[in-house]
């Protein structure tokens, strides 16, 4: 085994700026564990990651040095030192990682596999701290492509699941129509397709570059650029979803559709440097959705294998479907991936494509 680590780090002021950095491996303390990290996912969403870092502690799951931060991703490790009695080396898990070869936590064992329970991960939500074991794993679709697609689309697809969920549980607010910008973005397209399934309107907002893609999902009942926003017919009752964080285009909706939007959620921030520091002058005022809130509701209201089921169904429709829009691109090696992430950032990759990013080399 190696004995150096190498973590993609990114600026916490300007994540434009990057660093590699090879660092000696620490000696395991009581309780520990060594995850090698196989590889991950790299999409729009750990870029807001990044974005709001300080503002919803993301920069705290993996703490750096001063001034610099790991961004945490989705994607699959294997143990492979343990200083734990109960914790054996061997078992891969599916949870959050760094961009990195390895990292060490503090854990301790759970049914589905392991907790996250190192000091400064404790202010976390429980769905934050979990690494779920391969072998039992209730969503678990074995197979390279099954791996890499849960990686880049589970996470996303449990937000859009448990948005969609609140939704349905206010009744849409008594809207007929829900209005989704950033229609290209994976979790959009995972909120669409459950939405298209309640007998709303689903209207997708997004750049000319991506409207031909929009249309051709399926799930949307049409789709509208950013700059044409204002020819969508006003009078039904709407809400409003935002992937997108673009606070000039939530502005514009909300003075087109004035009274007629019931409610206003916002989700990500597809569009990082979009200004979003002004909120919009009319219409109800944007609530930001906490998913890990709704899943303790409904962790009460269903029970934990009542949740589970109706995820796991959801889930495996969602990931057969992307395979009929979603082509999965690797990168290997500490050089593809901050190059992976220079283009994630920039707005380089199409939305047909899922990155898939490993620090290791490619064998």
């Amino acid at each position: 085994m190696r004995d150096e680590n190498v973590d993609l780090e990114v600026e916490r002021g300007d994540p434009g700026i990057t660093r590699l950095v090879e660092r000696p491996l620490a000696e395991l303390s009581a309780r520990q564990v060594r995850f090698r990290v196989e590889r991950f996912a790299l999409t729009a969403n750990n870029v807001t990651y990044a974005v709001i870092g300080d503002l919803l502690g993301y920069w705290d799951f993996f703490p750096t040095e001063a001034g610099w931060g790991r961004v945490p991703a989705m994607g699959w490790a294997e143990i492979v030192v343990s200083a734990h009695p109960q914790v054996p080396v061997g078992s891969r898990h599916y949870g959050w990682f760094p961009m990195s070869r390895y990292v060490q936590m503090t854990v301790s064992p759970a049914a589905d596999g392991v907790r996250d329970d190192s000091p400064h991960r404790a202010a976390h939500a429980p769905v934050y701290r979990a690494y779920v074991a391969s072998d039992r794993d209730p969503f678990y679709e074995a197979g390279a492509d099954g791996e890499d697609r849960h990686a880049l689309l589970r996470g996303l697809f449990l937000t859009a699941f448990l948005a969609d969920d609140f939704f349905a549980e206010h009744e849409y607010y008594g809207a007929t129509r829900v209005v989704v910008l950033s229609a290209s973005s994976k979790t959009a397209i995972g909120f669409a397709q459950r939405a298209s399934g309640r007998g709303l309107e689903v209207v997708g907002l997004t750049s000319p570059r991506h409207v031909d893609f929009v249309r051709g999902l399926g799930c949307y009942d049409r789709a509208i650029t950013y700059d044409d926003l204002e020819t969508l017919p006003a009078g039904a009752a709407a809400v409003s979803i935002d992937m997108a964080g673009n606070g000039p285009v939530l502005a514009r909706l909300h003075a087109h559709l004035a009274d007629r939007l019931r409610y206003s959620m916002t989700v990500g921030l597809s569009h990082h440097d979009a200004a979003r520091d002004r909120p919009p002058a009319s219409g109800p005022p944007p609530e930001l959705f906490f998913a890990p809130t709704q899943v303790s509701k409904r962790m009460e209201d269903w029970g934990p294998d009542g949740f589970r089921q109706r995820v796991a169904v959801a889930l495996r429709d969602f990931v057969h479907a992307s395979r009929r829009w979603l082509t999965v691109k690797r990168s290997d090696g500490p050089a593809a991936a901050r190059d992976a992430w220079v283009g994630v950032r920039g707005g380089h990759v199409p939305p047909s494509e899922g990155r898939i990013v490993s620090l290791w080399e490619a064998p």
